[in-house]
């Protein structure tokens, strides 16, 4: 097995190559030229997605924001993170946190952020061990 590579994703081609990995995370996903224009869109507003390359084929992303709010002050903020089936149990998950929080020290946040949904423990489990704290809860009211 090849070692993985992190690089952030910016072409037509890196968005398809990376559209079946964000729909095991995203199911509502159904067309990779929306999920592009929609990644591209959130870049307007300072959404980044980084990918892990093994052997040509993306096997896991993170999509993230550098924000700032009273309550975190300056902080990178988690918007998306997973990892294919096939590639989980090789620390790549942790890897891909790692990465982040390197950015977040380079963009000179306080604060690193994510958020995940209470049906997920076995997500949850995985944040705990990585360091992360649950402080609350997040109330969503669909329109």
């Amino acid at each position: 097995m090849n070692a993985f590579t992190l690089s952030l994703i910016e072409t037509d081609d890196d968005y398809r190559a990376a559209f079946g990995v964000m729909r095991e995370l995203r199911p509502k996903l159904r067309d990779t030229d929306a999920f592009a224009a929609q990644a591209r869109r959130q870049g307007e507003q300072g959404y980044r997605l980084l990918a892990a390359w093994q052997d040509g084929e993306v096997k896991a992303l993170a999509g993230y924001r550098i924000l700032e709010n009273l309550m975190n002050g300056r902080f990178l903020y988690v918007d998306d993170l997973v990892t294919t089936a096939s590639a989980r149990r090789h620390g790549l998950g942790a890897r891909m946190l790692d990465a982040l929080r390197d950015e977040a020290t380079r963009q000179g946040c306080e604060n690193f952020v994510l958020d995940t949904g209470l049906h997920m423990p076995l997500a949850q489990r995985f944040y705990y061990r990585q360091g992360l704290l649950a402080l609350g809860m997040q109330f969503v009211q669909p329109r």
